[in-house]
């Protein structure tokens, strides 16, 4: 089985930031990917712009060693390669200053008028209200402008709505796409296929089947060279307010009555609203902070998080464990168990929906424990899905139960390279499809509740737990799970 390429629109992309790293690991990486698999029409065109001087076959040069280094051998294939190397230009353009605009727009406006324009902003969130000005001062935006915003849209409620504040006052909230890429992830995807094309799930997806969920977002390196960012931040803002709770919510929405942006996000909200509040009378109950020591990881010798910063000391965490409540009809006491964190064992990300026990064993303890049913969606490294079940042990002898996966692994099901997350949205910006996009009220919702935490953390005086390098974590993460009598998912 082959997957079916879509082709869009003819269409302009101008990416800001486009010799950064996000430009080089992933985004003209993905973009040759969807010009390989022939979804891009021949007169689109890729701009690159920053502040750094470079001519146009500079750039190409670039573009060609960063396919050279983030595309697998057999995937580059040099007519291909010279073919998207000529959609490439680039233009010097500063954020906080007019030169290179009017050399943008001329080059724009060599395209017919109905060109589909996408601007994707790889740049800090400094230069979000900037670039938004410009684009709009400078005339760039028609009825088929897009704006594509990296993560983080602020570091707290009150810069988060600034930020969105000034954005809306350039562009339309239908022209702003507000990008998350383990959205574009294929299990996530196929989350919604099985409880919404599938009758099997969606009548046990509620409290009454569902004993708890686990969503685990875990890192084996460190810093890798985002220090500067990254102690101002830490693992909540990094990773919980964004990547993690996103997935919370696809596992805990209510079915849309379509799949379409609006739809969707209006019950993602929901969930958000429905998150019972962590503060100060709860944090210390229900979250966990956690800093790496030195230990192994990686098959070597790892230094621990105040030795990658060079400082003596921060209370910024790299590791963190919620037990997270949603109060509402479906899931009424059932926890969310989220964790994310770097420098741990191993790079992992799943969701995990275990299924109450049976209420009665008929099987008798000798043949074996009668564990309960799971249903694994791994994002990555490799993306699939597993349901657990008991059956049989196979054989004579009596009735021996074991626990088994009905497994699917997408790449091996159908035979097809693992699409990356960006080259989806990178298209779906294009298909001005924003179901994968979070909404204005959606980003500000998700800090609302994430604020009091780090609040709550502030006014008690809630330190990092050290951890080892290697290792899944501080032992307050074991304890958090534990005493309610459950478990730690541990990946195969």
């Amino acid at each position: 089985m082959t997957s079916h390429i879509i082709p869009v629109d003819s269409f302009d992309y101008v990416v800001f930031g486009g010799n950064g790293d996000l430009a080089e690991r992933k985004l003209l990486p993905a973009l040759y990917h969807r010009d390989l698999d022939g979804q891009i029409p021949d007169d689109s065109r890729i701009i690159g712009a920053s502040r750094t001087s470079l001519s146009d076959e500079e750039y190409r040069a670039f573009a060609r060693a960063a396919i050279d280094r983030f595309v697998a051998a057999e995937d580059r294939d040099e007519a291909a390669i010279e073919r998207f190397i000529g959609r490439l230009f680039y233009l010097t353009v500063d954020a906080r200053a007019d030169g290179g605009w009017n050399e943008l727009k001329a080059l724009l406006d060599q395209a017919p008028p109905s060109r589909i324009r996408a601007f994707y902003l790889a740049v800090g969130p400094s230069l979000f209200g900037d670039f938004a000005m410009r684009i709009r001062s400078f005339g760039l935006v028609n009825d088929c402008t897009r704006l594509v915003v990296e993560k983080p849209v602020g570091r707290d409620l009150e810069s988060a709505r600034a930020l969105n504040r000034i954005i809306g006052e350039h562009f339309e909230e239908h022209q702003v796409f507000r990008i998350d890429h383990y959205l574009g992830k294929e299990t996530v995807q196929n989350l919604m296929a099985l409880r919404f094309a599938n009758m099997l799930y969606e009548p046990l997806w509620n409290s009454a089947f569902v004993d708890h969920v686990q969503i685990t977002v875990a890192e084996s390196v460190g810093l890798e060279g985002r220090a500067g960012y990254y102690d101002k931040a830490g693992a909540l803002r990094d990773m919980v307010q964004n990547h993690i709770v996103q997935l919370m919510c696809l596992v805990a929405l209510e079915p849309p009555g379509a799949i379409d942006g609006n739809a969707l996000r209006d019950e993602k909200l929901k969930v958000l609203r429905a998150l019972k509040p962590i503060d100060a009378r709860n944090v210390e109950h229900v979250t966990v902070r956690g800093q790496y020591r030195s230990g192994a990881s990686n098959g070597g010798p790892a230094r621990s998080y105040l030795e990658d910063l060079g400082e003596d000391s921060s209370n910024t965490e790299t590791f963190v464990a919620i037990k997270a409540e949603i109060n509402n009809w479906r899931w009424a006491g059932v926890p969310f168990y989220l964790r994310t964190g770097k420098r741990l064992t191993q790079r992992m990300s799943e969701i995990v929906v275990t299924f109450r026990p049976i209420p009665h064993n008929i099987f008798g303890g000798a043949a074996g424990h009668v564990q309960q049913n799971q249903l694994v969606l791994r994002l990555q490294p490799d993306e699939g899905v597993k349901q657990w079940l008991m059956i049989k042990d196979p054989g004579p002898g009596g009735m021996r139960l074991r626990h088994v996966p009905l497994d699917m692994s997408f790449a091996q099901s159908f035979g097809v390279r693992n699409p990356d997350a960006y080259e989806r949205l990178l298209m779906d910006v294009i298909r001005g499809n924003q179901t994968l996009f979070m909404r204005r009220d959606e980003v500000e919702a998700a800090w609302e509740w994430v604020d009091p935490i780090l609040s709550a953390w502030e006014e008690k005086d809630i330190r990092p737990q050290g951890y080892t390098a290697g290792t899944w974590g501080p032992s307050g993460s074991i304890a958090l799970i534990e005493r309610d009598g459950r478990t730690w998912h541990e990946p195969e």
